[in-house]
């Protein structure tokens, strides 16, 4: 899933960004409404975390052009004000779902998977190929019944092959998926992480390469 945080308070958001990479998320951050705006042109971003009160651009005005846009984008809203009114009042806007601050993290992260799957096609919690079972809910993997451990990136990576079902998948777009934006977008990461898991799934080969275009699994 590809994420944007956008919260002023930049300690919160830097802190939301990485717990969220934990979860094998890309995860942007901005601090104002103008830089995510222009985010939000740029990228095609399944969830956006939006904090209602920011600075240059309202939070308010940005959730609704987007939400008028038709996007495929989640929106979750953050703010201080925990009344059911001002939930409405967000609501209203267009966003998909509300969360006052101070807020549990894991609750965080459990709407912002929530929404991250409801803007993509939907496909089983479970996906399976070549003998891979990854279990997305419990992020686990196994093959041929043997467990495998993986790190955040060569999880996120897996899954958007496995996701693919078998379709060609190019190096630009697993690093648009499974990286943030500030990643070199001539860096070799990509083949380094497909060499891992080429080592961890074992025989017989799943991970072919297609000169040129991209990986299937």
């Amino acid at each position: 899933m590809r994420i944007l945080v956008a919260e002023d308070e930049k300690l919160l958001a830097d802190l939301v960004a990485e717990g969220l990479r934990r979860h094998a998320m890309a995860v942007d951050v901005v601090y104002d409404g103008a830089a995510a705006s222009e985010r939000l042109a740029v990228h095609d971003y399944d969830v956006l975390v939006l904090d209602r009160d920011l600075p240059e651009v309202h939070g308010d005005l940005i959730c609704r052009n987007l939400a008028q846009t038709a996007a495929r984008t989640r929106i979750l809203l953050l703010t201080a004000a925990a009344s059911v009114p001002e939930r409405v009042a967000g609501l209203a806007l267009g966003a998909d779902d509300y969360l006052p601050k101070p807020f549990d993290y894991s609750e965080l992260v459990a709407r912002v998977q929530a929404l991250g799957r409801r803007s993509q096609a939907p496909v089983p919690p479970v996906l399976e190929r070549a003998g891979i079972v990854l279990d997305t809910p419990r992020r686990q993997v196994s093959r041929d019944g043997r467990h495998l451990s993986l790190s955040v990136k060569e999880y996120a990576v897996l899954e958007v092959l496995m996701r693919a079902n078998g379709t060609v998948v190019s190096a630009e777009t697993l690093l648009e998926l499974a990286w943030d934006e500030n990643v070199d977008p001539f860096t070799t990461v990509v083949r380094v992480i497909i060499s891992r898991l080429r080592a961890k799934l074992g025989d017989p080969p799943c991970i072919h390469t297609v000169p040129g275009v991209g990986y299937r699994l």
